[in-house]
């Protein structure tokens, strides 16, 4: 059904919506967002449903955004670029709002929207070797439509510490920072995924799927508003001449005018 994901439920209603792009890196092209989009959908209205783990193929959890789709943004008309910001926006509110349990399981690097797709899991776990980064400003870029979920997860003060700089962090510094929950060895990732699984089998799934609305709507306020202000804030990032050179600097492999670090 998906050409991106893969989709495998077991007899306890425990599904795992894998990103299935390994040669790209899991890469968010824009099928990619379409589908998860579809996926999130498709799994928070499946009654025999009860958990959802969000995991990857490959040596990378998530990339970012697949470089094709945003060199396809800078060629693009600014309602064009309107429309795929909202599709990504749309697909990370779908993820975090979608009425089950959603447990990260990243198994190697997440950077950029990876973060992104991280900070939506309402728990994640990461192993102890990755590295993690909000990497868009290296690009000329932003980190805006994955921004309302990393500042909820983080806090606003623990947000700044990487939100601007681009730096790579590792998973100790992830946990610190609240993205992670914890991290573990490669060969504890399972076991340590099944121990977040367990417990919600015994609860009641109607009662799961009304505590987790309830603590999001105690927390900041992720609505339309918010969101139509970061599609703005994408968008115009997109149109400024450090986006075309950071994303043109990429592609030629050469360092952006900008870059003053020797």
């Amino acid at each position: 059904m998906f050409e991106t994901l893969a989709i495998a439920s077991d007899s306890r209603g425990v599904a795992t919506l894998t990103l299935n792009r390994p040669e790209k890196h899991n890469a968010l092209s824009g099928l990619m967002i379409t589908e998860l989009t579809q996926a999130a959908g498709q799994l928070g209205q499946d009654a025999d449903v009860r958990v959802v783990v969000l995991a990857a193929h490959g040596k990378s959890f998530c990339a970012g955004g697949d470089l094709g789709w945003m060199q396809d943004q800078m060629a693009a008309d600014k309602a064009t670029r309107f429309t795929e910001a909202r599709k990504l926006a749309e697909m990370l509110q779908a993820l975090n709002t979608m009425p089950k349990p959603l447990i990260g399981a990243l198994q190697g690097n997440a950077f950029g929207g990876g973060v992104g797709m991280a900070a939506v899991c309402d728990v994640a776990i990461g192993v102890d070797s990755l590295k993690m980064g909000l990497t868009e400003t290296r690009l000329g870029l932003i980190p805006a439509t994955i921004g309302p979920y990393v500042t909820a997860r983080m806090g606003e003060a623990r947000a700044r510490r990487v939100f601007m700089s681009a730096r790579l962090f590792d998973a100790a510094e992830a946990v610190d920072l609240g993205l992670l929950a914890r991290s573990v060895s490669a060969d504890q990732l399972s076991a340590a995924v099944e121990t977040e699984i367990r417990p919600y089998l015994t609860c009641a799934p109607g009662a799961v799927a009304s505590a987790k609305a309830l603590v999001q709507s105690l927390g900041p306020r992720i609505d339309d508003a918010v969101i139509d202000q970061t599609i703005d804030a994408l968008v115009e990032r997109w149109e400024t001449e450090e986006a075309r050179e950071g994303i043109s600097a990429f592609f030629e492999k050469r360092s952006p005018s900008w870059n003053n670090a020797g």
